[in-house]
């Protein structure tokens, strides 16, 4: 076992997908780079795990669990390659009932997704959709080069990298609501709009479909380039632990040194500048450079009160969200039924399945009154789930008995029930989502094995995320306005998804962070 070193050039703090991109590049620009990590297990919330006590041989990515926003060019400058695997139908809206009820399942076949979007729903929804994939798709192209860059402000990127026809369109969405985006291209059915809006404008967010910045979130949720993805999310080849494996491999190969079990207590502070690290059992680090890969908020209580800069804590506080994101991890001893895909339809397994509430007619009635919920504190009766069943696209993750493993990504939730606690409340609730699969696919909740359940302060504590939010910062919050990656402290830095470009499997806060330390040195 390598043993822990008294210095190095830089300590990275967390060994997450982001610091492990940034252990690459240092350590292959000759830094001598140690990574301290206080869990168990590298990847931070980018790990596959065996988490399922009664059927302990089935994989599941517990944490994030798709990979789409990560830079092709980034994969370039690393010259790593991570095994994935294209999602083929990849978005699900089921409707409750027998076969010949609504549906959609969107694939590679375009003439089908029109064709699915006409018959079920109308012409007008068909040419809306494609009138949004051709402005996205513009978006995403001219957006792109900005993500491997420094932060700069809305207006500069806009005038930097957007096409003058769209860069209103941008400044819009971008500060915007994710409703008032969508509104622009008149859906006629509500439940493509709020498809849409859950997917793309509310995952991860703590927010509601009418607040400024989700529109933020939808565009980046759709700046999905890798080769091959068409504009779709992507799983890894054995899990989101595989994208760390990779980057660890990588890190480890190029010199840099990579430590569990290691938890940073405190960054030491000489002269005004960052000269090291002390984790719990009291050994220390001295260094040149300490890059704080974990959450921001994390990082800013590892220094002494009056070390940052008062403008930016200031700032970062007032952005500070908790998490709203449930997570229900489940193992299946079969695959489910949806009543209403007729005989000789394609596999809906491994799409995003959308399972949304409705309020009568107005679906998006219903999202604004789970959002009313949540903020009162209270357990959606019906929240907006995202639905995984991955183990059908990458059998490897199944166990010799064949269970598939499968997620309801559940969105929004209190980080506590008012009046109660998750540990009071989560046995019913989970029963409650299951009941909710039950009406799309009759008999869901008899296939359930086992359940390993995350609520936001179970995020919180498995991953070591402050406030149980996934994305570090909330989307809501923009480019320069998120966490900077020099903190205006010599020496301190910050590179994790709670900066610039936005919280997800990205890889480009680790890239960017590095190229401003060694520009720095």
């Amino acid at each position: 076992m390598t043993p822990l070193p008294d210095r190095a050039d830089v300590v990275i703090i967390g060994a997450g997908h982001n610091g492990l991109v940034s252990a690459i590049m240092l350590a292959r620009a000759g830094l001598d780079v140690v990574v301290l990590e206080a869990a168990g297990v590298l990847g931070g919330a980018t790990r596959t795990e065996h988490p399922f006590a009664e059927v302990p041989g089935l994989g599941q990515s517990t944490g994030s669990y798709l990979l789409g926003l990560m830079p092709p060019e980034l994969l370039r400058t690393l010259d790593v390659d991570i095994p994935m695997l294209r999602r083929d139908p990849h978005y699900f809206l089921p409707t409750p009932g027998p076969a010949g009820s609504p549906y959609l399942l969107f694939g590679r076949d375009r003439q089908a997704t029109r064709q699915q979007l006409e018959t079920f729903f109308s012409a007008r929804d068909a040419a809306a959709d494609e009138a949004l994939a051709v402005e996205i798709g513009a978006l995403r192209a001219d957006l792109a080069p900005a993500w491997l860059e420094e932060p700069a402000s809305v207006e500069a990127i806009a005038d930097r990298h957007i096409r003058p026809q769209l860069q209103s369109t941008f400044l819009d969405l971008v500060r915007g609501s994710v409703t008032d985006y969508l509104a622009r291209f008149g859906f006629k059915s509500e439940l493509l709009t709020s498809m849409y809006a859950v997917t793309d404008g509310l995952s991860g967010l703590t927010a509601g479909p009418d607040d400024p910045g989700t529109g933020h979130n939808f565009l980046v949720h759709n700046m999905c380039r890798l080769p091959g993805a068409d504009g779709t999310w992507l799983i890894a080849e054995g899990g989101m632990g595989t994208v760390s494996r990779v980057f660890a491999d990588a890190a480890r190969a190029a010199g840099a040194k990579l430590f569990t079990d290691a938890e940073v207590t405190s960054v030491t502070i000489d002269g005004g500048a960052a000269s090291g690290v002390v984790l719990a059992d009291g050994r220390t680090i001295g260094a040149r450079v300490v890059l704080g890969s974990c959450d921001p908020y994390r990082l800013m209580s590892l220094v002494p009160d009056g070390t940052l800069p008062a403008a930016l804590t200031s700032r970062m506080a007032a952005v500070k969200r908790p998490g709203s994101t449930l997570k229900i991890n489940l193992a299946l001893r079969d695959l489910p039924t949806f009543s209403c895909l007729p005989a000789g339809a394609p596999s809906p397994f491994g799409s995003t399945i959308h399972l949304l509430p409705s309020a009568g007619d107005s679906p998006m009635a219903a999202l604004r009154a789970m959002w009313a919920d949540v903020q009162a504190g209270k357990l959606p009766d019906e929240p907006t789930i995202e639905w995984y069943v991955h183990t059908t696209v990458d059998p490897s993750l199944r166990d010799a008995a064949g269970h598939h493993s499968s997620a309801l990504f559940v969105q929004s939730v209190p980080f506590q029930p008012a009046g109660s606690s998750w540990d009071a409340e989560l046995p019913a609730y989970v029963d409650r989502l299951l009941a909710i699969c039950d009406r799309y696919a009759p008999g869901t909740s008899d296939l359930v094995a086992d359940v390993f359940a995350l609520t936001p302060p179970g995020i919180e504590e498995h991953f070591g995320i402050t406030g149980g939010h996934i994305h570090h910062v909330d989307n809501t919050v923009a480019f320069d306005q998120r966490m900077p990656y020099f903190t205006g402290v010599d020496g301190l830095y910050a590179g994790s998804a709670g900066t610039h470009p936005a919280g997800s499997v990205i890889g480009a806060a680790g890239h960017n962070v590095a190229v401003r330390i060694l520009k720095d040195l």
